[in-house]
């Protein structure tokens, strides 16, 4: 039997990286013993996935990819050309390893990849995680075979004759397998106290951590409570200086690889409205504060939230409002309310009985890909 060879494409953040990741590892358990399945990311040397390349677990191709930057700067002019290179790399890749199916999960990187795929007639494939879906999935949608969707008001923006699933966000199943009393005692956290978890993805949240630092200065948190605190590694000595001198019931990591035990320890997130977050928190049960980042592209991360917080499972605050906002307070507020219990049963309640997003995906492109092979609708 032949063997079937699949290109994810996708990165400069986990938001992107981790569901093609996901995605991989399900097909890659699907298809153990029933065929052999080749399958090569190709990233850039700029994104999370170049810094993540011993771990990725799949050999990674990258080329040199950017979007054009906002206000006027020289470096624009070279886009031309760093593009017309990004084809050919593409070209030349897609020539030798000669995949069955092309993925795309978002970022720049997708574009060149999924274009050169799309001329050659492969078919290639969309997962958009987000609301409004990022300018790679609005412009590759019309030459799609398949797209699948993290939020069903995302259909909205795209123009295609595409087939168009509504899956939810893959996250990897290892997701919700930590153990709460081992990830208590990595992070030395007690098990007595409820823990609030302050994510700002895995290059922080400036704007969170000084909220976070600023409610310290208010009040120390009362013996009940404990903080588990991503800062990012830009921030993570400055904001770890800081907050010793406030608190000692805290614990600081600048990014975790092993979210499981991360969100194993928590009660409560306080988090951007990141969709892959917003999935992974899902997943394991956990109301959330979402504080949207206000410069995301078509405002998608507060799309993001005010769905989450029409369903019953999340309360939002506006960046602009945190300085008149004690986010700890307000944490542990959430945490003492009926609505807290609420927002539990709102969460249990979407998910019990849903199939993992990544099992649909994975078995989804599993029937493409044999149906290539007993229809020939490849040349």
């Amino acid at each position: 039997m032949s063997t079937a060879r699949i290109i994810f494409t996708g990165g400069g953040t986990g938001g992107h990286l981790f569901p093609a990741i996901a995605i991989a590892d399900r097909l890659s358990e699907l298809m153990k013993g029933k065929r052999e399945v080749e399958i090569i990311f190709v990233g850039t040397r700029r994104g999370l996935e170049y810094r993540m390349r011993e771990k990725l677990g799949y050999p990674l191709h990258t080329i040199n990819m950017r979007g054009i930057i906002r206000g006027i700067t020289l470096v624009n002019l070279l886009v031309p050309f760093v593009i017309a290179t990004a084809l050919m790399k593409s070209v030349s890749l897609l020539s030798r390893f000669q995949p069955d199916i092309v993925i795309g999960t978002g970022g720049y990187v997708c574009w060149p990849v999924l274009k050169v795929a799309a001329w050659k007639n492969i078919p290639t494939l969309l997962q958009e995680q987000n609301s409004y879906p990022g300018v790679a999935t609005r412009q590759l949608a019309s030459a799609a075979k398949k797209i699948y969707l993290g939020f069903e008001k995302a259909k909205e923006y795209l123009k295609t004759s595409a087939e168009i699933m509504v899956t939810g966000n893959p996250v990897r199943a290892s997701i919700t397998s930590g153990r709460r009393e081992a990830a208590l005692e990595t992070y030395g956290l007690l098990p007595e106290r409820r823990t609030i978890l302050v994510l700002g993805g895995s290059q922080g949240a400036r704007a969170i951590n000084n909220a976070v630092l600023r409610s310290l200065e208010k009040e120390k948190l009362n013996q009940g409570v404990q903080l588990l605190w991503q800062t990012g590694s830009r921030d993570h000595k400055e904001v770890e200086i800081m907050a010793a001198k406030k608190v000692s019931n805290c614990a600081l990591f600048p990014f975790a690889q092993q979210m499981e035990q991360v969100y194993a320890a928590a009660d409560l997130v306080i988090a951007r409205a990141g969709a892959l977050s917003l999935a992974e928190i899902t997943a394991c049960g956990l109301p959330a504060i979402l504080i949207p980042y206000p410069h995301a592209a078509g405002d998608h991360q507060k799309k993001n939230a005010e769905n989450y917080v029409s369903r019953g499972m999340a309360r939002m605050i506006e960046e602009m409002d945190l300085e008149n906002i004690d986010i700890i307070a307000e944490a542990v507020d959430l945490l003492e309310s009926d609505e807290y219990s609420r927002m539990k049963t709102a969460i249990a309640r979407e998910t019990a009985g849903q199939r993992p997003a990544v099992d649909i995906i994975a078995e989804d492109i599993i029937r493409q890909i044999e149906g290539m092979k007993t229809t020939g609708d490849r040349e």
